[in-house]
């Protein structure tokens, strides 16, 4: 009944990027130095090359531990007779849970940190951000999945219509565009929102520690993380000084983020104030 073509999944990502790329230009909410295209061309290659190696490496064993988890009744939602329609919604609503469970995971973890730092260090942050996640944190991540989908019961076509719905929202939350407050407080009731995710990319450690969820805001509310800034404007981006002047955005730059022992070993002495 949910048989949905993944080819979709990229051809939505790619039209989503464009569309708030555009908008961006038009209305940004910072007002970042010069140099977007090379910024972006980065954070973009590094997404595909990312998206390449999760299709080689793990589409198939996903499809394979899934099939196996259904053919033996293993799983929660295989175990629970239920209507499609209501196992879909749960099923959802498990995994977008344990999302929020797994990033918040990657803030508290030293190693996870590590390499989870990449996508944070950005300090220019706009749509393109959001496919910005070092590889080997691609690798681990996809990893854990393969025990956490037949723990679900999640089938690959759940799968693929949470990622369906969650994509286009991750692109948005991590967009650079002022959208109205009014329409970001609506939003924000369901949805993260850019107003939101700010705040989870400031360079400030309270407020990295905070808004972890990626698509329903309710995690961060039920957990009590959630934090907002009444002047978002004035967010500083980033993981501060040490990671904007050591880790450029260079694909190249951000590949060797994670093994610069003197980044790293800066921001231990200062008690992961900017980084936590």
């Amino acid at each position: 009944m949910f048989d949905i073509n993944p080819m979709y999944k990229s051809l939505l990502v790619g039209a989503v990027l464009a569309i708030l790329w555009a908008l961006e230009a038009i209305y940004p909410m910072f007002h970042f130095k010069k140099g977007r295209v090379k910024h972006d061309a980065s954070n973009i290659t590094l997404g595909v090359l990312n998206a390449m190696l999760v299709g080689f490496i793990f589409a198939g064993l996903i499809v394979s531990v899934t099939e196996w988890a259904a053919k033996e009744q293993f799983g929660l939602l295989n175990i629970w007779a239920l209507n499609p329609y209501v196992e879909l919604l749960i099923g959802l609503l498990m995994f977008d849970c344990w999302q929020y469970c797994w990033h918040r995971l990657n803030h508290k973890v030293g190693f996870f940190w590590r390499f989870h730092a990449v996508h944070h260090s950005d300090a220019a942050m706009d749509a393109s951000t959001a496919v910005r996640f070092h590889t080997v944190e691609i690798i681990y991540s996809a990893s854990i999945r393969l025990l956490v989908l037949p723990l679900l019961g999640f089938s690959v076509s759940q799968l693929v219509v949470y990622e369906l719905i969650v994509l286009p929202i991750i692109l948005f939350h991590h967009s650079n565009i002022a959208i109205p407050a009014m329409l970001d407080k609506c939003l924000r009731v369901f949805i993260v929102t850019p107003r939101m995710h700010w705040v989870h990319h400031s360079d400030i450690k309270e407020e990295t520690d905070s808004n972890y969820s990626s698509l329903l805001s309710v995690w961060d509310r039920l957990f009590a993380s959630f934090r907002l800034r009444e002047d978002p404007q004035n967010i500083r981006l980033g993981l501060g000084d040490e990671f904007d002047q050591l880790a450029r955005g260079s694909l190249l730059g951000i590949l060797k983020q994670p093994f610069n022992k003197k980044l790293y070993a800066t921001s231990s002495q200062k008690d992961k104030a900017s980084i936590s």
